[in-house]
Order: C-alpha cells, then structure tokens, then sequence
C-alpha cells in the first residue's frame, strides 16, 4: 500500500468545499478534509506533499484533440499571424526551412489564416514550388480541414485528382485527406517518440486524460493502437488516451471488426465528418456563407455524409453496443446529423441511441429546436470553448463568413446547459492549444453574454464532463471525493474566488462560507495558473514541486 498525504491547501471539491486536505491510497481519493485532522495522519503517510497554499483539483481531460498532429505542429512552421504577419513571411520561413531538412522530407507548417494577412490569401502551388525549390510541401490552415500544398505534394499524392483540388494549390475535401495522410506518413518509432512528447505537454498543463479523434489522413489504426496500448496502464507516466475511430461503418458486423482491430476503441466516428469547418467555408449552412458570391459553386458548404449514412452508422454501432461520434458545425449539418438520428431510433428505438450516449463533436450551430429534438435521443455534446474566444465577435472570422446576427448565435454554452445536455470540452489541438484553463475563461467570457456559462459549470465541463463523454465516468473520475480516483492537478493560484458568468449573472463572489468550491479568477484569454503536478491514478504524470 502507498499513501500520499496532500496538507495546507485549498481543495477544490463539492464533497467538501471547505477542504484543505487530501490523502491519496493506492491511486484512490481516501479522505479528505482539515488541515489541523490532516496533521495527525502525517506519521503514517509514506510521502506528505506540503501544497504551500496551493489550489488541488481534479485534473482536466481534452474530449477532443489529434495527438500525432499536435505533435507535428510543433515540429513544423509556425504560420499564425503573429509568427508570420504576411503571406510574404510565410513564404521566407518556407524558404529557409526547406534547406535544413533531408531531401525526401516533407516541409509541414501549420495555423495560417488568410484573414490575417494583409495579401488576403494564401499562398499558391506555384509560390510554394519557388520557395521549397520543389520539394513537398504541406501548410495546414488553421483550421485544419484545408492547406495548400507543392505540385510536388498534389501529384505523389493524388490530391490533383480528387474532389476538393483547386488548381491554385488549394485542397479540400478528399484532396485535402490524401494531401495530409501523405505528408503526415510516420514510421513508428517516430510515431512514438512525437506522441509521447506531446503527451507529456499535456500533462504539463494539468490533462490527466484525452479523447484521440483519429481518422484517415489524420493517423493510422496503428497509430491509434499503439497510443491506446502505451498509455492503458497510469504507471506509463502518461495521460490516458481514450480512443476514437472515424470509419463509417453499415453493419454491425464492421463495428465489431473495427472494436477487434483496435483493443480498448471506445467509439465509431469522432471526426467522421458530417461537413467542414467555417473557415475554409466547407461547413454546412442552411443559408449561404455571407462573404461568397450568389455564383459560387458551393454557396452553403459542403454535406459528407447523407442523413441515411449517419442513420445506418448509427444503427450499425448501436446494435454493436459501441458510442457512434460525428464531427458537425453548421446548421445544416445539425439538420442532418438530427434525421440521422431519427432514423436510427425509428429501427433501434430511442432508448437504445440513448443508453449509448452518441456525441456530436464541436456543435457550434445547434439552435434551440434542434437541441430539443436531439436531447431525448441522449445525444453528448462534445464542444471547444476557446473558437469563440479566438474567432468570436463583430470582428471575428465568424462575423465575416455568417454576418453578424448568424454569428451572435454560434456556440451557446449556456442554452446547452440550461438544456441539460452533457457538455464536454475540448480544445480540438492543434487548432487551438490545449490549454484548459483558457477554455474555462472562455466559456465564462464567451463574445454573447447569454451564451456564458459560471467558471465552475465550465470546469466540470472540462473535468467531469470529459469522462461522462466516454462514458467513463461511473467510478467517480473528474471528481475530488472518497472512492474516487486520484485523477488530480496541483495549481499555483493565489486570487481564489467564486466566479460567475460577467454580463449575465452577478459578476463576482469571494465569500468563501457559501460552500462552493474556489477556482482561480480568470480575464478573458487568460490561461491559467501554472501546474505543479498532474497525478493520474496515484502516479505522477508532470511534477515541479520543489
């Protein structure tokens, strides 16, 4: 038996709001309570961590991340505006990247948003060709569902002869899967070395788990194993990668094939796209994109998948008894993924969808009839506060592809949760970083204050609410009480308080003697407190406690 003691700190718990202690047994919360009760136990435990006045608290899972990706994020070219200010630049780093990698590399960049730039556009084939003296190269948008890539790239590839290739270099769609799953070809023991650094960086910011949305193009199934075998057991120093495959699937038969081929999969989909991304204009809209001329040739985005498909998958993962999971942001999506749903439940019945849990990933454009129509089908709503944060507003990339009153309406946290639907956050990296605390303080900051939720409904969204998602969350996970797993964070934070949404409810409360747990007071793109330690389970994942 191993106990470690935790003393002279503020634990953040609803089992006991006035916590200052918490003692950990053999990766289980076994008490928790004074620090004077606390003093009496410090003989017997074998470790005694002084928190110094230290915030403790259940550690956060990212329901929705690309592991592999975030990982070659890193590695790459760093396009975002404030790397590289004009196309220009991107081309320069292009440029004197090319030269330091070996000759049958592919150059990858990532984050650029033509917005941003003061060309208004992103680079071409042709402007690539010159820059990368006609290597293969790959630059990822920002958000990650079109790039512009070499002539190099496009015809070893096949992109140029697929749906979604655009002359100028551009691709999407099926052009834009065959692009990414060529330039992000890794053998595996690169595979592992880059997922395990990336995981590490996880903890580093408190995430004791993440749910990895693999997909074609985006990684291999045996990417995806071999994740979900190195990180199964917390003595792996790792977080636990909860696993995701987007393959759709017509029976129950393939279901069970694609479970057997993948040891530990929790669910069918994830990022089986329903449509797009607003960015790139490809997600689906019941009216047409604001910034479009009448004659473009998909004025409204682009449906990937019928109701019928998204029925049948359903239905197929559903007598499997395994979670189905679709990517949708547009209305027009939500529509579709809706009829889907009415479909399957038409042949399976409402109760079977519902015991499962399916979930729709990001969900940006659920209106209220919608929403009611999709909660009596126990639908989860897997969501990334921090779009907002980084695309909201008058000003934001929303308002200029929707117009203003369409987006005043993207991403309503607060309409969800007085719904009553399971919310689970994400970030979504590396379209945005995971960086936890920043999607709390977007929640509670969100552009629309009717859309704001509290700092403790958004912390429970992005802890509790992650293991709820996978339906993993019977033994207590994301919670601080005893029985518990000892899924915990160690934060420096010294400005605790009672938060509520600013604009919509009362702004701020400090009084402690209510009885609700603290959290650190957080601006808007705030990203948090410093971790000190991540525990999973009782083994320590990220340490700096001196």
């Amino acid at each position: 038996m191993s106990a470690t003691l935790y003393r002279n700190g503020t634990v953040h718990s609803s089992a006991d709001p006035f916590a200052e202690a918490l003692l950990e047994v053999d990766g289980v919360v076994a008490w928790l309570g004074a620090d004077d009760t606390a003093a009496g136990m410090a003989a017997s435990a074998d470790s005694v961590v002084d928190l110094d006045g230290a915030l403790l608290t259940a550690a956060f899972v990212d329901a929705h991340v690309h592991v592999l990706e975030t990982a070659l994020a890193a590695e790459g070219l760093d396009l975002s505006a404030r790397a590289c200010p004009t196309m220009a630049d991107a081309l320069a780093s292009v440029a004197a990247a090319h030269a330091a990698l070996p000759p049958d590399a592919v150059l990858l960049g990532s984050g650029w948003d033509e917005r941003t730039w003061p060309e208004g556009r992103p680079p071409t084939a042709a402007e690539l060709d010159a820059a990368a003296g006609g290597r293969p190269v790959y630059l990822a948008r920002v958000d990650v569902h079109s790039a512009v890539v070499s002539t190099t790239l496009a015809t070893t590839s096949g992109a140029d002869r697929l749906p979604g290739w655009h002359p100028d270099g551009r691709v999407e769609l099926g052009a834009h899967l065959a692009a990414r799953a060529a330039a992000r070809a890794v053998d595996a023991a690169r595979h592992d070395r880059l997922c395990r650094a990336a995981l590490r960086d996880a903890a580093a910011h408190g995430i004791v788990a993440v749910h990895e949305h693999s997909a074609p193009g985006v990684d291999a199934r045996e990417g995806l194993a071999a994740l979900l075998a190195a990180t199964a057991d917390p003595a792996s120093g790792l977080p636990l990668v909860v696993g995701y495959r987007a393959e759709r699937c017509r029976t129950q038969a393939e279901v069970a094939a694609l479970v057997e081929a993948l040891p530990g999969l929790t669910g069918v989909g994830g990022d089986l796209n329903v449509d797009g991304s607003l960015g790139s204009r490809t997600a689906a809209l019941r009216e047409p994109y604001a910034d479009l001329p009448p004659d473009a040739p998909h004025p409204r985005g682009t449906l990937q998948l019928t109701a019928d498909e998204v029925a049948e998958h359903l239905v197929a993962a559903t007598l499997a008894g395994v979670q189905a999971a679709f990517h949708v942001i547009g209305d027009a999506g939500a529509d579709t993924v809706l009829a889907g749903l009415q479909a399957a439940a038409a042949e399976v019945g409402a109760p079977a969808l519902a015991r499962l849990g399916h979930r729709l990933e990001h969900a940006e454009m659920v209106d209220d009839a919608t929403l009611a129509a999709l909660l009596p089908l126990g639908v989860r709503l897997s969501v990334q506060p921090a779009f907002d944060a980084v695309w909201g507003g008058d000003a934001g990339m929303y308002a200029a592809r929707l117009g203003a009153g369409r987006a005043a309406t993207l991403n309503p946290l607060a309409a969800y949760a007085a719904a009553g639907a399971p919310l689970a956050f994400g970030s979504d990296s590396p379209v945005t970083p995971w960086r936890p605390w920043a999607g709390v303080a977007a929640a509670l900051h969100h552009h629309r204050p009717e859309h704001r939720l509290s700092a403790r409904a958004a912390f429970r969204a992005h802890t509790r609410g992650g293991w709820r998602a996978a339906g993993a969350d019977a033994d207590g996970s994301g919670e601080l009480r005893v029985g518990s797993p000892a899924h915990l964070a160690v934060w420096q934070a010294e400005d605790l308080s009672v938060q509520t949404a600013p604009g919509r409810f009362s702004s701020w409360a400090t009084d402690a003697r209510a009885g609700t747990p603290l959290l650190p007071a957080l601006e808007p793109g705030d990203a948090g407190p410093r971790c000190l330690r991540t525990v999973r389970a009782g083994h320590v994942l990220h340490d700096e406690l001196v």
